[in-house]
Formats: C-alpha cells, structure tokens, sequence
C-alpha cells in the first residue's frame, strides 16, 4: 500500500463512524453537580422530552413527596409536590405516555410490605413550582413481596416493568393498563441483572437498560441483552435514564453535591434515528449531547469525504495497472 493510499485510509477511519478508536466523546462525562442542598439521595432519574434539557429527579425513602425539575446546569428549575402521596421508600421513576410516574416500590425488609405503590402525575406544561395530584395503583407481585429499586414504562405500550433488587433479581411485567381499584399483579417475565437499582427505557420504547452499581445492561426484550455498558464510580450509583434522543445515559447518585454523568450508549443499541434533543442540554454546553442539525451536517460531510477518498484510490489502482 502507498503512502498516499494509507493516508487516504486514515482520513476515511475519521470519517467513517464505527471505524475509527473511540476518542474524548465516547467517554463518560460530568455534565454538572447538583448543588440544591434539598437533593442528598437522587435516587431516580427520567429525562424529560416535553422540556428539552429537563431532567427529574427526588430524595430516596422519608423525604417530602416531591420530584425536582434540574435543567442542563443541574440547577433546580421547579418543584412538583404530589398531593395524596407520601414518600415511604420512593426507589425509581419513569416518564410514560400520560404522566411522570414514582415508584414507592422499596422493601428494605424483603417482604415486610404487603403491597407496594405507584404513583403519577401529569407532567404539566409549563414548568414552575406547584403541586398536582397524585393518582395512586396499588402493586403486588404474583410470587410474593419483595424489595425493588427499579421501575420502567414502555413509552410505546404504557406497560409497567419492575425489577428486583436481590441476589436471584427478577423482571416483572404488570397489566396492559394500570387501575386505581384493587390490585394490580405484577408477574415475572425473565432474569434481571444482580442487585438492580434503577432502569429505563429507551425514548422509542425498542430497548431499555438496567443498572447496578457498577454496571448496567441494555436489553433488546426481556432476557435478551445486547450490550454491556461500563458505569462511573459514584458514592451510590442509583439512577439511570435515556437522554430524549436516546443516544446517551445519564446516571445520579445518592449523597450531597453528586454529579450528574452522562454515558454514550454502545453503537449496536443506538436507536434508528434521533428522537428529540438531548435532555442534558439540547444548547450543547455542558457535554451534552449534539442537535440532531449537527449530525445531519456531519453525516453529509462524511458521505463527501468517503466519495472522495474512493474516487482517488480507484485513480491510485487505475496508475498502476497503466504502468
């Protein structure tokens, strides 16, 4: 291979996504700490896709039952109180197709609670502080109480998921619809990753991902893992959720003045195309994730590269067989 042939080869590898080394952005990164002294045990996260740069979040077991709204600087933007609910042992939170919904599923006992709870509100849409009524479902498991940190709402189905949190950790799928009567049985559906402590799914409803404290998981369906994903060192690394693109996690952890990291999803279980901006910061700054303008830009620019690059090397291959 020529000198010239090799460069040209380079130039492609930086071009061409998936053949290069991964560089600085496929990193994790510190999008920002939060320093409201009220969050000390963030033990949930969900990214909002109504209000681009939005993130929730709220205080682990015997905290007041609100959610905060942090935006792209990690400061907090707003404070939704939950009219009718307490905060026994809040462990997860998910975002699904009609409200932000909090899992009071914690059980710290292993079976000491008879029945768990969820709860939802609607996301309002203006964000500012208020308080909003809570609806409640009561929750029980078809093969005994257990102790959960974990909770997910498929964004395309509305279906509830619950992982447990324990040496033999199992996933559990609720009813097509939730109800405010009664009980609403969650049955196991597959294995779930060792000591779970928050998942989500993916903005396209396609994938969702499990963490532990030091690792989380990508699932294609139920049992069905497609991609390991390696997590930060945290105090107590709890919360995980999608940005609104689905390009990247974001991860919390409990403890005061924690940061807010932000992971790039592995390339085989990137969605097909970009859903909204990046909840991290839709702007750009603080290690957010790009617009979906940028990649459209970049893509055209490589597509020009990769033309290029093909078109001399075919004249290279053409040189030598005229001499």
């Amino acid at each position: 291979m020529t000198r010239a042939l090799a460069a040209l080869m380079a130039v492609a590898a930086t071009v061409v996504p998936g053949t290069a080394h991964a560089d600085e952005d496929d990193e994790p990164k510190k999008l920002c700490t939060i320093k409201d002294s009220r969050i000390d045990e963030s033990s949930g996260l969900a990214a909002s896709r109504r209000h681009p740069g939005i993130v929730y979040t709220f205080n682990d077991s015997g905290g007041l039952p609100q959610v905060y709204a942090l935006g792209p600087d990690c400061r907090t933007r707003a404070t939704l109180t939950l009219a009718g609910a307490r905060n026994r042992d809040w462990e997860a939170m998910a975002l699904g197709p009609n409200g932000i919904y909090v899992g009071d599923i914690g059980d710290n006992l292993d079976g000491a609670w008879p029945y768990v709870t969820v709860y939802r509100i609607p996301e309002p849409s203006v964000l500012r502080s208020q308080t909003l009524r809570a609806t409640a479902y009561r929750i029980k498991y078809a093969d005994g109480p257990r102790n959960a940190e974990t909770m997910m709402i498929n964004p395309r189905t509305g279906r509830l998921y619950i992982a447990s949190k324990a040496f033999n950790d199992s996933l559990y799928e609720g009813p097509k619809r939730l109800s405010t009567s009664g009980y609403n049985i969650m049955h196991k559906v597959a294995d779930a990753p060792f000591y779970a402590t928050d998942g989500a799914f993916a903005p396209d409803g396609r994938t969702f991902v499990i963490r532990g404290y030091w690792e989380a998981e990508i699932y294609r369906a139920p049992g069905k893992k497609i991609a390991d994903v390696s997590v930060p060192s945290q105090k107590q690394g709890e919360g995980i959720t999608f940005t609104a693109d689905g390009r990247s996690l974001l991860l919390s952890s409990e403890g005061v003045k924690q940061p807010l990291w932000q992971v790039p999803v592995p390339a085989n279980a990137l969605p097909a195309r970009t859903t909204g901006a990046s909840p991290a910061n839709s702007s750009g700054k603080d290690g957010a994730a790009g617009s979906t303008r940028g990649s459209k830009k970049f893509s055209a620019v490589s597509l020009v590269l990769v033309a290029g690059v093909v078109i001399l090397i075919a004249g290279l291959f053409a040189r030598r067989r005229g001499s």
